[in-house]
């Protein structure tokens, strides 16, 4: 990758979290420099005109599916972490359900070292909870933790840690290492068949249902076991109105739960599926208008802790097919930022610094990779590392699956016009993207000077 780390970057006029406008001088890796407008000018500095632009620390993802080892046809540690890049991420979780699964430290350190060596964000392997993600037998995660990859975050996500005594063995074995088990809530039993979001339009469509209790379940149920042993628990995608309240009595309680909701599900429907177009097929599934309302409420209140994307890749042949054959998953890191600058800062519910704690720093907090040389979700200070997200709050742009940086097409905001747009970012001080383009390419077009 070009654009060398030793390159002095001038970020004239940025605005840190929306605030008044600075200069951010990046040098070294870290940014070594906050000063008035105008009065930064280090020798051979590469200024770079940030005015009227939101400066956000680097986003963090804690879930994104890879899919490299197994599913190369689908997307590739190269291909999703340049699309992470271009969404203003300096760094993601890559999720276990791969094949073979991550669920030994040999493979954990492969896809460490693939997306080190790709280069475009740092990749923090997932590790998975149970061998095979069968939820039959514990895999090894103190082996994963002492890898070279440090794993923190283990899950078996797309299939929920149904069996009780599994769950509670492993939110007993990670308190060890201070990791935590995030949670794919779904309980198998009330969910077999299931198609789309049980309810008024499912029962139209004649398509099976997925009951809203079926994650709720699971949620009250771990977030007794996290209780019952004092460790950390991480709830993935939560997406129903009877889950936030669950998370947000638990954090009453003093339970140590986390939460994450996915973009789509902060703004997208179960009406979407009337038209049976399998890009609107997720897990878990999208759910009615008065969910997204509870929780576009609990971000906003601090129930829910993050945004994470859920970035599900597919080969066009898994999507373009009937609905009930039709994988479930939907794209994410290209859009995530505009889908929250649309449904809760465009509407008054967020600031720019709590979109910084919500795809920033609470996710590096939780991942517990906000600490040390290498930390991410750090504040925009001097001597922090220099990872820096360049955002136009104004721009506009229609969505274009084809066209995006990601290896598949399956988004479901084809054709949406949305705000905001990323137009830099740079990772410890490195360029990955400048005028809105992976940096090869906006090298060719000259930096915005």
């Amino acid at each position: 990758m070009s654009s060398a780390a030793t390159t002095t970057y001038v970020l004239r006029g940025a605005r840190p979290l929306g605030g008044e406008p600075v200069d951010l001088v990046l040098s070294g890796g870290v940014i070594a420099e906050v000063a008035a407008v105008g009065a930064a000018s280090p020798t051979d500095a590469v200024v770079v005109d940030a005015t009227d632009l939101v400066a956000l620390p680097g986003l963090v993802d804690l879930h994104t599916h890879l899919r490299e080892p197994g599913r190369e046809d689908a997307e590739t540690i190269e291909s999703g972490t340049r699309a992470a890049a271009a969404g203003g991420f300096t760094a993601v979780h890559a999720m276990a359900n791969t094949t073979p699964v991550a669920d030994t430290a040999g493979v954990v350190e492969q896809v460490w070292r693939l997306g080190r060596d790709a280069g475009w964000v740092d990749v923090h392997p997932v590790g998975a909870v149970s061998v095979g993600l069968a939820g039959r037998q514990l895999a090894e995660l103190g082996a994963m933790a002492d890898s070279a990859a440090r794993v923190r975050v283990f899950s078996d996500d797309g299939r929920c840690v149904d069996d009780p005594i599994l769950m509670r063995r492993a939110l007993e074995y990670v308190k060890a290492f201070d990791g935590v088990v995030a949670q794919h809530a779904q309980e198998p039993r009330l969910t077999e068949g299931a198609q789309m979001n049980e309810g008024v339009v499912s029962a139209e469509l004649g398509l099976a249902g997925w009951p809203a209790v079926a994650e709720e379940a699971i949620i009250a149920r771990d977030v007794l076991l996290a209780e019952h042993v004092g460790s950390r628990l991480h709830v993935c995608h939560l997406s129903t109105a009877g889950s936030v309240e669950i998370v947000r009595w638990a954090k009453g309680r003093g339970i140590d739960v986390t939460a994450e909701v996915t973009p789509h599900h902060l703004i997208l429907t179960d009406e979407l599926a009337r038209g049976y177009d399998p890009t609107f097929k997720v897990n878990p599934p999208l759910r009615t208008a008065a969910d997204v309302e509870a929780v576009r409420e609990g971000l906003a209140d601090g129930t829910i802790d993050i945004v994470a994307t859920d970035h599900a890749p597919h080969a066009r042949e898994d999507k373009d097919c009937e609905w009930a054959a039709a994988a479930f998953g939907m794209t994410g890191l290209e859009t995530a930022l505009s889908v929250v600058q649309q449904t809760m800062v465009d509407t008054g519910r967020m600031t720019w610094a709590d979109v910084a704690r919500v795809l920033s720093a609470a996710p590096a907090r939780i991942g517990r990779i906000d600490t040390g040389e290498r930390a991410q979700g750090r504040p925009l200070e001097v001597g922090e590392p220099a990872n820096v997200t360049l955002v136009d709050p104004a721009a506009r742009r229609v969505v274009d699956g084809a066209g995006q940086v990601t290896a598949s097409t399956n988004t479901p905001f084809q054709g949406h016009d949305l705000p905001g747009a990323v137009v830099a970012t740079f990772l410890r001080g490195r360029a990955t993207v400048l005028d809105g383009a992976p940096v090869e390419a906006a090298e060719a077009q000259g930096v915005r000077a």
